[in-house]
C-alpha cells in the first residue's frame, strides 16, 4: 500500500469540492486545514479557494490539494454542480446540532451525488459542532442523510469533528485520502482491461 500511496503523492493536486448548507462549518474546515488554527469567518458569498498541502500523521500527510468551498446559501446552491465536476472527491460538511436542516441538507447532498460527473466520487461527510450540546452523533447523522441509499459505487465515510479546534479533520481526510486512491486504482484496473 506504500507504493500506491507514493505514487499517488507525486501526482497533482486532487481537486476536493467543499459543500454543505450555509453556517454548517465549511469555510472554518478549510481554513483549520490551511492553517492549523481557527480563523474567524463570514458567510461565504460565492466560493473560496485555498491550494493545502496537509498535515496530520496519516495516510493523507504531505497531500497537496486545491480545495474549492462553495456557498451553502439556496441561492448559491445551483454553483454545487459545476464545482464538483470531475473532482476527486467531495467534502459535505453538516452542522450536527441543527437538526431541523439534516432533511434539507440531505436533499441536497442526494442532489449532487446523483450527478453522472459525481457517480462513485468519494464523500466524506463531516459531521461538524460535535463539540456543542445536543449534537447528533455520527450513526444518526448517517441515518438522517439516508446515506444508505446513496449509489453503491460511492464510497463514503463520515467523520465526527469540530472545525474550531480541528478536532477530527485530519482522521476525515485521511478517509477520504484511502477513497481516492482505492478509487483510482479501480479505474486504472478497469481501463487496462478494456
Amino acid at each position: 500500500m506504500g507504493t500506491s500511496l507514493s505514487n499517488l503523492a507525486s501526482f497533482q493536486s486532487l481537486h476536493i469540492v467543499m459543500l454543505g448548507l450555509d453556517s454548517a462549518g465549511k469555510t472554518t474546515v478549510l481554513y483549520r486545514l490551511k492553517f492549523n488554527e481557527f480563523v474567524n469567518t463570514v458567510p461565504t458569498i460565492g466560493f473560496n479557494t485555498e491550494r493545502i498541502r496537509l498535515g496530520g500523521a496519516g495516510a493523507s500527510r504531505g497531500i497537496s490539494c486545491h480545495f474549492w468551498d462553495v456557498g451553502g446559501q439556496e441561492k448559491l446552491r445551483p454553483l454545487w454542480k459545476p464545482y464538483s465536476r470531475c473532482t476527486d472527491g467531495i467534502v459535505y460538511v453538516v452542522d450536527s446540532v441543527d437538526a431541523e436542516r439534516l432533511e434539507e441538507a440531505r436533499t441536497e447532498l442526494h442532489k449532487i451525488t446523483r450527478f453522472s460527473e459525481n457517480q462513485g466520487t468519494p464523500l466524506l461527510v463531516i459531521a461538524n459542532k460535535q463539540d456543542l450540546p445536543r449534537a447528533l452523533d455520527v450513526g444518526e447523522i448517517e441515518r438522517q442523510l439516508a446515506l444508505a441509499e446513496l449509489s453503491p459505487s460511492t464510497p463514503y465515510h463520515v467523520q465526527p469533528a469540530c472545525a474550531i479546534i480541528g478536532e477530527g479533520l485530519d482522521e476525515g481526510m485521511d478517509k477520504l485520502y484511502e477513497m481516492i486512491v482505492k478509487r483510482r486504482k479501480s479505474l486504472k484496473q478497469k481501463k487496462k482491461r478494456q
